[in-house]
């Protein structure tokens, strides 16, 4: 194999694979908008078209939601299998007014491509892609076997893959599964992912009187719901950051000494990562870290809130009802379903008198953590390292690909999370955003990871 042929394929086609991820990003496939489905089946079209022109083997795979894409290349006897997952689901772009360029008109400034799905996940997932597909036009052989799951659901929880995922263990069979969905540590500096929180969503809604009441004429007489709801949403967590729920932290995993003086050597600064997201002053649960904080520690948040005249102008009204929609980021060996029960008893104890609460779990999936000594993330460090010009740090992930530890239970695989994105990309928010150089930089390390792997023969297993 001439790998530096490979090499030169990759850096003579950068103009074609900015073309193709602008394709790609044109599309809104905003998995839970119901009135995007044919968008969203165009995306899965769009990324199947591109592997089977490649002389990819690849179907797509109907589900009860939005299809799966997959698809493998040729095996290769005595070399492990290695599985790229990723999703080509996006979360809805509102509030479309703080977009600077449109969210699904590609736009390329100051050495970003502005899109949603631009880095969650379009972008990443699709250098893995673009490393692939180039490999095999040039006509040299792959080192291994490379399998692909593109799904259309991540953004909603991966409810019909995680249903699917035992049917489909001999097809996905691998030895790892690499994911590109995440971030690097900072500007030029790489990371693998080795551990990811889980995470438990719900709306709770508070039930009043039975219609709006005019506040003059009934307040004082009866309990407002957005007040209620208020005073039960403070009693989940306290001043300190610290959650209430009785129970919440038997089942927490313990930072490893380790681990904590390894992160406390990264060059993490809360004063610069404060204006990054644009607040005074950082706060979070008292005794650690702010990376211990956001990628190792459970936590509480309110999504959104919802009660009463939203409109222009006062309504001086008492709302009949009152809701909100929170979510909890869990740790390795916390229950999402254990935490259903400690919730609801916790939300019985404390709602008030003269009102209902009716809690309505949505998706959950518990937290993960890898061997970050593997001889996979190994192989990972050594390909980054060459791609990047500099060696990953190993951290962990405060966000949730719920998936993830699903496939380390059914396909008994180590799992590689290598990211390429940056902490001021704006996932989930207007203006999202992924560099183009490290576009170009993730697939050239896609290309040296295949060769890494490839070294790793069964002999070492």
């Amino acid at each position: 194999m001439n790998f530096s042929n490979i090499l030169a394929a990759l850096d003579n086609a950068k103009e074609r694979h900015l073309e193709d991820l602008t394709e790609w990003l044109k599309i809104p496939s905003v998995s839970s908008d119901s009135t995007r489905k044919s968008e969203v089946a165009a995306a899965a079209n769009w990324v199947a078209e591109k592997l089977k022109t490649a002389g990819i083997a690849t179907k797509i795979v109907p589900t009860d939601g939005h299809p799966l894409v997959i698809a493998e290349t040729p095996p290769i006897s005595g070399a492990p299998i290695a599985l790229v997952y990723g999703h080509y689901d996006v979360q809805p772009a509102e509030p479309l007014e703080d977009w600077i360029s449109g969210a699904f008109e590609p736009t390329v400034r100051d050495g970003n491509l502005y899109a949603r799905g631009a880095t969650d996940d379009k972008g990443q997932v699709l250098t893995h892609i673009q490393s692939v597909c180039d490999w095999m036009a040039t006509g040299e052989p792959l080192p291994l076997q490379i399998k692909f799951l593109i799904e259309g659901e991540e953004e909603v929880g991966s409810e019909n893959l995680e249903r699917m995922l035992p049917s489909l263990r001999d097809e996905l069979a691998c030895d790892c599964v690499v994911i590109s969905d995440s971030g690097q540590y900072a500007k030029d500096q790489p990371a693998i992912t080795y551990g990811l929180r889980g995470i438990a969503t719900y709306e709770l809604k508070i039930q009043g009187p039975s219609q709006d009441l005019h506040s003059g004429s009934f307040g004082g007489a009866v309990m407002n719901p957005a007040i209620a709801l208020c005073h039960l949403l403070s009693s989940i967590v306290d001043s300190e950051g610290r959650i209430q729920i009785d129970g919440y932290y038997d089942d927490v995993q313990a930072l490893s000494e380790a681990e904590r003086a390894a992160w406390a050597k990264l060059p993490q600064s809360d004063d610069q990562f404060a204006k990054e997201v644009g607040v005074d002053a950082l706060f979070g649960e008292t005794g650690f870290t702010t990376d211990e904080r956001r990628w190792a520690r459970p936590t509480f948040d309110i999504n959104g809130l919802t009660s009463g005249h939203q409109g222009e102008g006062v309504k001086t009204i008492i709302p009949a009802t009152a809701s909100a929609k929170i979510s909890f980021r869990l740790v390795p060996n916390q229950d999402p379903k254990k935490l259903t029960t400690a919730l609801q008893n916790h939300i019985n104890q404390h709602v008030a008198t003269g009102v209902k609460a009716t809690l309505e779990p949505s998706h959950g999936a518990p937290g993960m953590a890898a061997d970050p000594e593997s001889r996979y993330a190994k192989a990972a460090a050594r390909a980054i390292a060459s791609a990047f010009g500099t060696p990953p740090v190993m951290i962990r992930e405060g966000g949730s690909i719920p998936i993830v530890t699903r496939f380390q239970d059914v396909l008994q695989c180590d799992c590689l999370l290598l990211g390429w994105g940056l902490s001021d990309d704006n996932a989930h928010s207007p203006n999202e955003k992924f560099c183009v150089q490290d576009y170009y930089r993730g697939i050239k390390a896609s290309a040296i990871l295949w060769t890494e792997l490839g070294k790793l023969n069964e002999s070492q297993a």
